[in-house]
This record gives C-alpha cells, sequence and structure tokens, in this order.
C-alpha cells in the first residue's frame, strides 16, 4: 500500500490550502484515513481522521473549524481543506491508513501505512 500527499506549498496567514492523499489500493469500508503533522523539533501530532464507511470525522481541538476533512470513496483519496491558516500550522502533513479502524485515531500507532509527507508553509 503506497499513500502519495500532495498539495503543500507556501501560504499566507489567514489564507488556505487543500491537501490531497491518494491511496494505491481500494479502501475497506473498515479502514479509516487521517491526516498528522510535524513541526520542526516537535512530535508528530494527529491533526483528523476520517473513516471510510461511516464518514466519522475527528479533529484535533486546534484545527476545529479551520479544517475540513473529506473523502473520495471511488478515487480512494482523503482530502484536508484548510482555511484561515496561522503561522503555527506550518509543519509536514502526513497522511496515514489504517485497514481495520477501532478508534484511538488520535494515537500514531493505530495507524498501518504511512504517506511521504508535504510541508505546508504559513508566512505571518
Amino acid at each position: 500500500v503506497q499513500l502519495q500527499a500532495s498539495g503543500g506549498g507556501l501560504a499566507q496567514a489567514g489564507g488556505s490550502l487543500r491537501l490531497s492523499c491518494a491511496a494505491s489500493v481500494r479502501i475497506g469500508s473498515g479502514a479509516a484515513l487521517g491526516w498528522f503533522r510535524q513541526a520542526p523539533g516537535k512530535e508528530r501530532e494527529f491533526v483528523a481522521t476520517i473513516t471510510w464507511g461511516g464518514g466519522s470525522i475527528y479533529y484535533a481541538d486546534s484545527v476545529k473549524g479551520r479544517f475540513t476533512i473529506s473523502r473520495d470513496n471511488a478515487k480512494n483519496t482523503v482530502y484536508l481543506q484548510m482555511n484561515s491558516l496561522r503561522f503555527e500550522d506550518t509543519a509536514v502533513y502526513y497522511c496515514a491508513l489504517v485497514r481495520y479502524s477501532s478508534g484511538n485515531f488520535r494515537y500514531l500507532g493505530t495507524y498501518d501505512y504511512w504517506g511521504q509527507g508535504t510541508q505546508v508553509t504559513v508566512s505571518s
């Protein structure tokens, strides 16, 4: 399984970016796809997750109301629409897949596969 993330780049504070993550295989209904991020000198942290079958969504408090996660089942792709970007959103963003989700989506160890990461830089 390969996860290909794209869409990162440079944005001004208050601006928007949209990330995409395409899986190389068909994603089953029991799976979940999520986004994490890692800023320089910090640990990787949870951003958002969406379950593939039911479409349940979970966000970190720091991005609620600003970021929106969505999925395209036919394309096996998950998106992260990031609005009202802040300087502190600057990080490498990683997508991750868990084949059979059982909750605990905020925990890195839950996920089976990781994408290569895409850099998001927000200028203040």
